[in-house]
């Protein structure tokens, strides 16, 4: 597949392919977001209020609720729980929507063709923040990095974004959180130079080989022989090691290949 139908196919699934299931269960609510509540039989507490900056809103009977951080599971139960002990309603039955997001503000990194700070209006997941994004542009990587801080701890996690577009790949397009940052890398290169058609710089694709890398080059020369081809690779400790290569040895980021002249 060519680079330029790559990142065709690429923007359009961005944007067509968010999942259409339904995570409300999942969402944390945050600053600013609108929620309607409605008790069962009880039109009169019929509430809509706007998360306030101290995370709270405020219910009919119970007063300050804790809303920032909850799912909506989370706050009907409360909810629930202090009007029964309260005694004000026997066995509630209340419900929860979001009917306005406005708590989640994410940050799209890297190489997409929009970078910056986005507000989540809806539940949002990995492909929903890229699509925001405008998509990932040509020199992306395949894979990006989710990274997530909670409660003084930040975790990296890698999403393999050609796996999200195949069967079972909605279970790592994962559910997006206040704070959390995508951040797409250029994807890793390597060098060939000496006898080949078209010596320079290439992208490293997964799983490639050397008789791959030797095709993105052009293929050897008429000069040039497939004997004694040469790897400068860099080792554990940032030092350059030189390896005699096989046709189906892998090739790694920032690889350099020479080819050499033969002999006969």
């Amino acid at each position: 597949m060519t680079r330029l139908w790559r990142s065709v196919l690429m923007g359009c699934a961005l944007l067509v392919a968010a999942p259409a299931w339904s995570a409300d269960n999942d969402y944390r609510m945050g600053t600013g977001d609108v929620v309607r509540i409605t008790v069962y039989g009880n039109p009169d507490l019929t509430t809509e209020a706007r998360v306030g900056e101290d995370g709270g809103i405020t219910f009919p009977l119970i007063g300050a609720v804790k809303a920032a951080g909850q799912t909506p599971a989370a706050a009907e139960k409360e909810i629930s729980t202090r009007l029964a002990k309260g005694g004000f309603i026997v066995d509630p039955n209340v419900n929860l929507n979001i009917v306005q997001y406005r708590g989640q503000q994410i940050s799209v990194l890297g190489r997409v063709n929009r970078p910056g700070k986005y507000v989540l209006e809806k539940v949002s997941r990995v492909t929903d923040a890229l699509a925001l994004a405008g998509g990932i542009i040509v020199d992306a990587a395949d894979t990006v990095t989710l990274v997530r801080t909670r409660d003084g701890k930040t975790e990296y996690r890698d999403i393999d974004v050609i796996a999200l577009f195949k069967a079972g790949g909605e279970a790592s397009n994962e559910l997006i959180q206040d704070g959390d940052i995508i951040n797409v890398a250029r994807q890793p290169m390597f060098y060939i130079y000496g006898e080949v058609q078209r010596p320079g710089a290439f992208r490293l694709e997964q799983n490639m080989n050397l008789v791959q890398a030797l095709s993105l080059g052009g293929g050897v020369t008429a000069r040039g022989t497939q004997k004694g081809i040469r790897i400068l690779r860099r080792d554990a400790n940032g030092g350059m090691q030189e390896l005699e290569a096989k046709l189906a040895d892998p090739v790694k980021k920032d690889d350099v290949i020479y080819v050499k002249e033969s002999l006969f």
